[in-house]
């Protein structure tokens, strides 16, 4: 068997998509913000920050392009199915188990109380705990779906994305790394297709592609839809990637790109096709390639964009799977007050991205790289 020793990661490292998924990381934090008045309010749409939740479909853009560059051509020189999980566990998990942690203490601080104000027993919490440990979500309407509005996982909602984050890298692991190049532009273009159909007809009624958080039928084929298409072409570009040349401040074109196109209003119209989902179409199959295409081939070049990248780039995940936790908090606050805009709350606001940021980088320095580190350790000193 072969030693994790033998997969240390040699490869030049993109610095600069690193910080781009940083940048998408607060975009969401932003967006989930503005969430926060239209679900409380009882909006029909998120009057700003619209196409915010187009960050997790560029996540997974570059999930696949990372995952393709990091690990394609390892298969040959002995890397096994189990050494590829183990690794991707360790980069995965510890995160996810903080960020259950840090949202079973949110609910306890709340009451244990649901948004129809009635209060989930203990049990049912500690159940939703060792399920959301484990990555079984929970189906509507279960006793131990503690929230009430038929989220996966409760306790923190943005586990959805990690849901069919794993399972894609379930399946570029026994499917998408054994087919040959052709292959997997053929592949690329069925779930391409699929994607298309759904987000054009509305197919879950949302008039957006903005769903996978819940395990109804709908959600459940859109949440694989959205993590299919764009990982599949982001493992694409992995293998036809050549660098544009003389590409200057990569990093802030396609930051502004980025802050651009999740600010987008809601787009009406949904008759012939949803109008909307032909935006949402054009950014993950045309924009967001684009990007990525423009971000593996710029660099920093500067000590200060140096230092924002990397920054960003590690406070990204953790930035991720524990702010949500604090916007139960701050939603049920819209809700006790009656307030629903940004003008009315701002510092409030302001307050949350803050403090979403300094918990993010606690967790980082604190408790997911020492974990990390000492987890790699452990399995490199043994054969696995």
């Amino acid at each position: 068997m072969q030693s994790m020793n033998q997969f240390t990661d040699t490869k030049p490292h993109y610095a600069l998509l690193d910080g781009l998924r940083g940048v998408a990381a607060l975009l969401v934090v932003w967006y989930h913000v503005f969430e926060g008045y239209q679900f409380a309010g009882g909006k029909p749409v998120i009057d700003f920050a619209n196409h915010g939740y187009l960050a997790v479909d560029f996540f997974f853009i570059l999930s696949g392009f990372v995952i393709g560059y990091a690990y394609d051509s390892r298969w040959k020189s002995g890397l096994t199915i189990g050494s590829f999980f183990k690794r991707r566990l360790i980069r995965l998990h510890p995160m996810v188990i903080m960020g259950v942690i840090i949202g079973a203490i949110g609910f306890a601080t709340e009451g244990f109380t649901r948004w129809d104000g009635s209060v989930t027993p203990v049990s049912m919490v500690l159940l939703c705990m060792l399920s959301s440990l484990f990555m079984i979500p929970a189906v509507p309407g279960a006793a131990h779906e503690v929230r009430g509005n038929g989220e996966m996982f409760p306790l923190n909602g943005p586990t959805w994305s990690l849901f069919f984050e794993y399972i894609g890298n379930i399946i570029y692991a026994l499917i998408l790394r054994r087919l040959s190049t052709r292959a997997l532009k053929a592949t690329t273009a069925v779930v391409g297709v699929a994607l298309a159909a759904y987000a054009l007809t509305d197919a879950a009624g949302y008039g957006s592609i903005g769903v996978g958080w819940t395990l109804d039928a709908d959600n459940a084929v859109g949440g694989l839809l959205r993590m299919l298409f764009p990982f599949s072409l982001g493992a694409l570009i992995s293998r036809i990637f050549k660098p544009l040349h003389n590409v200057k401040g990569a990093f802030w074109i396609c930051t502004i790109a980025l802050a651009l196109l999740f600010h987008v209003p809601y787009i009406e119209g949904t008759s012939p096709i949803s109008f909307n989902g032909i935006f949402e179409m054009l950014c993950i199959a045309l924009v967001f390639p684009a990007l990525l295409w423009i971000g593996a081939s710029g660099k920093t070049t500067d000590d200060f964009s140096r230092r924002v990248c990397s920054f960003l780039g590690r406070i990204s995940f953790p930035l991720y799977l524990v702010h949500y936790p604090i916007m139960y908090s701050f939603y049920k606050w819209l809700i006790r007050t009656e307030q629903y805009s940004f003008a009315q709350t701002w510092q409030v606001a302001l307050l949350v991205m803050a403090a979403s940021i300094v918990l993010a980088y606690l967790c980082l320095v604190l408790y997911e790289t020492p974990l990390r580190n000492l987890l790699t350790r452990r399995f490199n000193s043994k054969k696995i």
